[in-house]
């Protein structure tokens, strides 16, 4: 045996795990236990989608490699959806990418523009990759506080500033930006060479469809942007790991390099699955995600009825919930609620240091019911200040859990 130690990379150090992940980690495994668990903590909504016929796909051609950039045929789609729902004005299938989740695709956008050092704003609360990814790519994240209007946006630039990250409609809070705030930030923006990253993963969760309004629409040359959504969440298939982005053609063309690289291609059967029946699934899918959509309006307001406080929003099938009141720390709540009554939720501090005073429900995976019963045992705890915090630990201890370390 020798003396030498192996190095770990001090990028991976400096990063946390998904604290979401986390909670959700001890969620299966307290159900492998045959524990019920009410889990308000997932990232996904589940609707009720028919397999379609593979007889007419060439399943054999779907074993292999496909278009880096995605099969022709589903940019075409997609791009015949952003026109025809968002009233976009696309034209060119090579101003759009494939692959394998938005996931990869943020940080392959961040790997195509920004060097070392460059600085990226982040307005909270913010899905939590954002500001591990700008690690990753050895950029700098910064955060505008999740109370700033949008008319303060430009006080946080820099000269180092080099991409502004927003999500629309916004998990967790599930605000909408508007058209108007979108042409403020985009005209800022653009005079200082900044870029900006639009995610719309949740486009469709609004219950006006007018109340969406696409960056692909405003800036119809793409200069400057990039506009990133996935088929995880509006179509209900976050396992089959398929996203894009749109943007400019040279743009697009260097995130390609990173794709080859890193990816090769977003898998070849599922992109045949959905070129195929791409207008089906979404007939079958949008009127399920117009019924999650007035299931959270109805949960605010039975919210509104038994006194507890949210972060002001009307889409996607999340609500940020304001605990506030609570004197120990919103981790320890979080588990305490898991461990002692089985209701899963994420603490808000994953999502910024503005809102670490907040926890995330997600309300696409329970029925009204069970979510009703655990408003009620939430309110109950922070009421009452029942969190025991040596409860949590004991229960941590004794099932070979650890603390999550953020």
């Amino acid at each position: 045996m020798n003396n030498f130690h192996y190095q770990v990379s001090k990028k991976i150090q400096e990063i946390p795990e998904a604290l979401s992940i986390y909670i959700n980690q001890i969620v299966y495994s307290e159900r492998r236990k045959g524990i019920d668990i009410t889990t308000l903590s997932l990232g996904e909504s589940y609707f009720d989608i028919p397999m379609q016929s593979f007889e007419e796909i060439d399943f054999v051609k779907g074993y292999h490699y496909s278009d880096s950039m995605g099969l022709p045929e589903l940019r075409n789609q997609i791009l015949k959806y952003y026109n025809k729902r968002y009233h976009t004005n696309l034209e060119n299938i090579n101003n759009i990418l494939i692959s394998s989740g938005s996931k990869p695709i943020i940080y392959m956008v961040m790997q195509s523009i920004l060097n070392e050092g460059d600085e990226i704003l982040i307005h909270e609360p913010a899905w939590l990759s954002y500001q591990e990814q700008a690690k990753l790519v050895g950029a700098v994240p910064r955060f505008i506080p999740y109370d700033c209007v949008i008319n303060s946006f430009p006080k946080f630039f820099t000269e180092r500033t080099k991409l502004l990250i927003l999500n629309n409609p916004n998990n967790p809070a599930g605000w909408i930006y508007t058209e108007e705030q979108l042409s403020f930030i985009y005209t800022e923006c653009s005079k200082r060479g900044i870029y900006i990253l639009m995610d719309e993963a949740y486009s469709d969760f609004v219950l006006d469809d007018n109340e969406f309004c696409s960056l692909a629409k405003i800036v119809p040359d793409l200069e400057g942007i990039f506009v990133v959504n996935s088929l995880s969440k509006n179509m209900g298939m976050s396992g089959w790991r398929v996203g894009y982005v749109i943007g400019e053609e040279s743009r697009i063309r260097n995130i390609l390099k990173l794709n080859q690289h890193l990816i090769t291609c977003a898998p070849t059967i599922l992109q045949m699955y959905l070129s195929k029946y791409f207008d089906d699934i979404i007939n079958i899918t949008l009127p399920q995600v117009k019924e999650v959509v007035k299931k959270r309006a109805r949960i605010i307001n039975y919210m509104e009825e038994i006194g507890l406080k949210y972060l002001k929003g009307s889409s996607t099938f999340y609500i940020f919930l304001d605990v506030k009141d609570i004197r120990e720390d919103v981790l320890d709540f979080c588990l305490y609620l898991l461990f002692k009554y089985g209701i899963a939720t994420v603490p808000g501090s994953a999502y910024g240091k503005s809102t670490n005073k907040f926890i995330r429900i997600g309300i696409g995976a329970e029925s009204e019911e069970r979510i009703y019963y655990a408003l009620d045992v939430i309110k109950l705890v922070i009421d009452q200040q029942l969190t025991d915090v040596n409860y949590v630990k004991d229960k941590l201890q004794k099932n070979g859990f650890y603390r999550f370390e953020g």
